[in-house]
């Protein structure tokens, strides 16, 4: 046990180990998703006249788009990176002005946030403002960090505050609630890692929570749902019925689920069963070992952000990485605890696993950015040439290839993966730049 641990251990604790996870969790999310957007949509397809399968195709064509989007922003340089923060920001503002003009914007739900595109295709600006906000605070953090600005409180909250204050505002115009905590939740991510002092911290913290009360007091469909926490039955009138079978449908799940396509609540039983509460289908379908699966593949996702962060000196990357993870997990979080019945419910989608395009797109984007700076790790990019120059030709012997790559590793100068032995990670918050980048 004690060998297998240390084996474990030490693959573990590879240089490309981050860059595996994040392509992986990421693939196998959305796989997922695309599958059970099929199975929780069909119902609500045919019963719109429309055919079964239509809103599975419409998330692959944005699954495909995704990719190459992913590929992109593996394949960028981290300058570039921050040159589109300006761009996407004032494109992401834009478009958000755009949706409350008459005509153009349309509700959904009471909630106008959308653009239409003629025919089926809508689009959702406040999901690109996530990315907005994470690219261009990452570079505006970054730029203040290198004139060493950051122990003064100001330059810690201007422009970052006003800017982030001014897209909620966007937002809330609209009345989704649900986007704009998380990107209150990015904005907090950023101060954070920024090392913001913990009265400041807490005092931004304050006046978020206080405004987030009053709209929360001021409007009776927001009280509804946070009434609607721990419910065990739908209430006068039905106002928690969606939560209350979001349970059902948890509950009737079981071990392994009642199989696939044999949910009972995406009969009409269930509101939004392909977009916010596609968590609870996938209990009901695969039940207890599917929704652990998926809890699991957020955590490595998760975990891999973290340590793309936290083993980085580039301000940049760190705070981009940093505050990308913030966005992926707290969503996952206020989406599955909803489903759960443990928070109210937002509005959100599931990240990667929802149905909805103009969510996928953005998302999918920021994790080609983590695997973009796990690539750029030193001890990962080490790994990456030594396998390219260790790898064999389409002629030659297997064997050849592996006695070379082991030559090779014992040839390896000092400072290389293989030489180096394990140390501390470096934590996320801002610190002195003298320390070493590299990695076992």
């Amino acid at each position: 046990m004690l060998r297998l641990y240390l084996s474990f251990k030490r693959a573990w604790d590879r240089p490309l180990t981050a860059y595996y996870l994040l392509f992986g969790s990421a693939l196998l999310i959305t796989a997922l998703g695309l599958v059970m957007v099929y199975s929780a949509s069909m119902i609500t397809a045919l019963q719109l006249s429309l055919p079964g399968a239509y809103f599975f195709k419409k998330q692959f064509v944005a699954a495909v788009l995704g990719s190459i989007l992913m590929y992109a922003a593996t394949r960028m340089p981290v300058r570039l990176h921050r040159a589109l923060a300006y761009p996407i920001l004032a494109g992401s503002v834009f478009l958000m002005i755009l949706v409350q003009v008459p005509g153009i914007g349309v509700a959904v739900n009471g909630n106008q946030n959308w653009i239409s595109l003629g025919g089926p295709f809508q689009l959702q600006p406040s999901e690109f403002g996530k990315l907005a906000l994470v690219l261009w605070g990452a570079d505006l953090l970054a730029r203040k960090n290198d004139k060493r600005l950051l122990t003064q409180w100001k330059h810690m909250l201007v422009p970052l505050v006003p800017v982030a204050f001014m897209l909620l505002g966007l937002i809330m115009l609209g009345g989704d609630m649900g986007t704009a905590i998380i990107l209150s939740a990015i904005l907090f991510g950023l101060l954070w890692l920024a090392g913001a002092p913990t009265r400041l911290f807490a005092g931004v913290l304050g006046v978020a929570l206080f405004i987030g009360a009053v709209l929360i007091k001021t409007n009776p469909n927001r009280m509804g749902r946070l009434a609607c926490m721990f419910a065990t039955d739908p209430g006068p009138n039905d106002q928690c019925w969606q939560a209350v079978h979001g349970t059902y449908a948890l509950a009737s799940g079981g071990l392994f689920g009642s199989g696939l396509g044999a949910s009972v609540e995406k009969w009409g039983q269930l509101p939004e069963a392909h977009t916010d509460f596609i968590f609870a289908i996938t209990g009901e379908e695969l039940g207890l070992a599917g929704t652990l699966s998926v809890l699991v593949l957020f955590a490595a996702l998760g975990y891999a952000g973290i340590r793309v962060a936290g083993r980085t000196e580039e301000p940049f990357v760190r705070y981009a990485a940093g505050g990308v993870t913030t966005w992926i997990t707290a969503q996952a979080v206020i989406n599955i605890g909803a489903v759960l019945g443990l928070l109210p419910i937002a509005g959100v989608p599931l990240p990667l696993f929802s149905y909805g395009g103009s969510a996928l797109l953005p998302t999918m984007f920021a994790i080609g950015l983590l695997i973009a700076f796990a690539r750029e790790e030193p001890a990962a990019r080490a790994a990456l040439a030594l396998r390219k120059k260790a790898s064999p030709g389409p002629l030659r012997h297997w064997g050849s290839a592996f006695g070379r790559k082991r030559e090779a590793k014992r040839e390896a100068p000092q400072g290389t993966p293989g030489d180096r032995g394990p140390r501390r990670w470096n934590t996320m918050r801002r610190r002195a730049t003298t320390r070493s980048s590299g990695e076992r």
